[in-house]
């Protein structure tokens, strides 16, 4: 049986894990638009610097992790979410890092320690944008 089939619940950290998904975070109305704003902004989540999205008006997309068009056609919003709060619960070898982990990580700035890079509102927003982001037909 393969990892991401089982239905058990595992705790990780200061979420509940099930399967290869992640239920919200905080109850919140997202903004698709503030999510995509965190997806650009330097001063946010900055993931346009390792991903890219066709048709985003963002300079010097990059290519160091696989492209996000379409990714709500692919994935569900939980699945999303659990890839940005912690993508090594999937893949411990992954280079993305764990926006909403606090527990295990390695030479983190003093200033940082005990804090997400992202709070739970930020990645509820960002899981609305890229859950809108579906195939076009022809893509």
């Amino acid at each position: 049986m393969e990892k991401l089939a089982v239905l058990a619940l595992l705790f990780a950290g200061r979420f509940a894990v099930a399967a290869d998904s992640l239920p919200p975070l905080v109850a919140l109305t997202a903004s698709p638009a503030e999510g995509k704003r965190i997806f650009a902004e330097r001063e946010a989540g900055h993931c346009v610097l390792c991903h890219r999205v066709a048709g985003l008006d963002a300079p010097f997309q990059g290519n160091l992790g696989p492209a996000l068009t379409g990714i709500g056609s692919r994935l569900t919003p939980a699945q999303i979410r659990l890839r940005i709060a912690d993508a090594s619960r999937l893949n411990p070898d992954t280079i993305m890092p764990p926006y909403y982990r606090r527990e295990g990580l390695e030479q983190v700035a003093k200033p940082y320690r005990d804090a997400t890079v992202l709070g739970a509102e930020q990645i509820e927003h960002l899981v609305a944008w890229l859950a809108s982001l579906e195939q076009a037909d022809g893509e």
